[in-house]
């Protein structure tokens, strides 16, 4: 798997900035109605400190609801003519992952967890992130990649590392390839693909063995090449998934990375895919010619707290 060493999981502070702006060419949008995920949620690895959202032009209505998934969902209306919506979002959270016990989860092979967690886990929960989704649809072509690695018999901290590491060896990061309606038979053909695509072939495989899954919006801290400073917005959001195993828990891994989540991970949303957790989407009113989007991102360290607590 990919290098890890055991700072990666010392507990950290992070500011995390995103900003996305929408520009309109040759007439002002109307009205727009936008809702997304524009504050990260609680969970077992961080704390929340702070969460400042700031919309330009000032809306006319925002609001907030907690998601079927526990996600922490935004609504937001402008009604103010413009051909300019910018939407920032700063948050400072405390970030205190675990490292996976392997040998734990070896104790069980991946027939016993699928087995254990058909009886034993919230029957709603386990449906959820189990059955197909719309963008995650099992067919042979995944079942068979699939059982390359999540062979019933395979000790399942093995697995999911298999997992992980294969996805990650045999498919290239290609950035303009794919797109939200790229199909897994489709992934698999091309070998080339970005984050989303492999978590959602990641899905795919864990869901096909029978073991629920689940997608992770978030970021992830990374470093400037060496000798090259840190250039503003430069980071980009991340995706990776989350596989739930024996006894109430989750392990989420990166096959991006090659690796297991650790304390530079930072979760936003998730869901049983992509869309579940599209970080900002709508409708807008308008006759304009024609948009683009620019997003900038932000991940930075700051002095770290000794504990999560």
């Amino acid at each position: 798997m990919g290098r890890q060493g055991p700072d990666d999981f010392t507990p950290r502070r992070y500011e995390v900035r995103h900003r996305t702006t929408y520009t309109y060419e040759g007439a002002d949008v109307t009205a727009c109605y936008e809702r997304g995920f524009l504050g990260p949620r609680l969970t077992p690895t961080q704390r929340v400190l702070s969460n400042e959202v700031h919309v330009s032009p000032e809306p006319d209505l925002v609001s907030e609801h907690v998601d079927h998934f526990g996600n922490r969902s935004s609504y937001v209306e402008v009604r103010t003519p413009h051909r300019v919506l910018e939407v920032t979002k700063t948050s400072v959270l405390d970030v205190d992952w675990p490292e996976v016990d392997l040998d734990a989860l070896d104790a069980w092979t991946v027939g016993e967890a699928v087995a254990a967690l058909a009886e034993d886990a919230d029957p709603v929960e386990h449906a959820s992130y189990l059955l197909p989704s719309p963008l995650v649809a099992v067919d042979d072509a995944v079942r068979d990649y699939a059982l390359r690695v999540l062979d019933p018999a395979v000790p399942l901290g093995q697995a999911v590392v298999g997992l992980t590491h294969a996805i990650f060896e045999d498919f290239t990061y290609a950035s303009g390839v794919t797109n939200v309606r790229t199909t897994l038979p489709e992934l698999l053909d091309l070998r080339q693909g970005v984050c989303q695509d492999f978590t959602h072939l990641a899905l795919g495989c864990l869901r096909a063995v029978g073991l629920p899954a689940r997608y992770v919006s978030g970021y992830l801290e990374t470093a400037p090449p060496l000798g090259q400073p840190r250039l503003e917005g430069s980071d980009a959001s991340h995706a990776w998934a989350s596989v739930m195993v024996p006894g109430g828990g989750w392990v989420d891994l990166d096959p991006t990375n090659d690796h297991l989540a650790d304390s530079r991970y930072v979760v936003t949303a998730w869901g049983r895919d992509f869309r579940d957790v599209s970080p900002l989407k709508g409708v807008v009113f308008t006759e304009a010619s024609g948009s683009s989007l620019d997003v900038g991102v932000d991940v930075v360290r700051l002095p770290s707290p000794d504990t999560l607590g």
